[in-house]
């Protein structure tokens, strides 16, 4: 069984500022990434995304980009600790797709599917964790671009 969900959410905004909001890093770190995130998501390019909530840098390496219709990149995969093992597990990689869609001029479908966990229950641990933050993502996008407000905010 392979492990991958998907989430999605409606923006009531143009694609391409929805596109920008993820791509841009300066607009991603007033929404998502809490301790910033170096550069723009340019293919071929290896980003540090930080996270108030979680210790250290999260190299995300960038495998394409199609201006407003994708993003896909490849991060260390989230394992959560168990007894035998303190820190998550980053040994391995998992591929993020984000796609953006167009229902109309000013509203936008953002897809994000995640995929290549190890089927064991520290993966599928890992993927239900990395499913809730993704969730989390797409709400903070939608309340940054819609209202103006970081959700994420105090939140950790």
């Amino acid at each position: 069984m392979q492990l991958k969900f998907q989430v999605q959410t409606k923006i009531q905004k143009p694609i391409a500022e929805v596109f920008d909001a993820v791509y841009n890093p300066t607009k991603l770190s007033g929404y998502f990434t809490t301790g910033g995130a170096s550069a723009p998501l340019d293919e071929g390019t290896i980003v540090i995304w930080r996270f108030a909530d979680y210790p250290g840098d999260c190299p995300v390496t960038v495998k394409k980009v199609a201006p407003n219709h994708q993003i896909i990149f490849e991060w260390p995969a989230y394992e959560p600790p168990t007894e035998n093992k303190l820190p998550p597990s980053a040994d391995y990689k998992t591929t993020v797709v984000i796609t953006f869609e167009s229902l109309s001029p000013t509203n936008t479908l953002v897809r994000i599917v995640e995929s290549g966990w190890r089927e064991t229950q520290q993966g599928l641990d890992g993927s239900y964790g990395n499913c809730h933050g993704w969730t989390q993502m797409s709400c903070a996008l939608k309340g940054f671009l819609e209202y103006g407000i970081n959700l994420r905010k105090g939140a950790y």
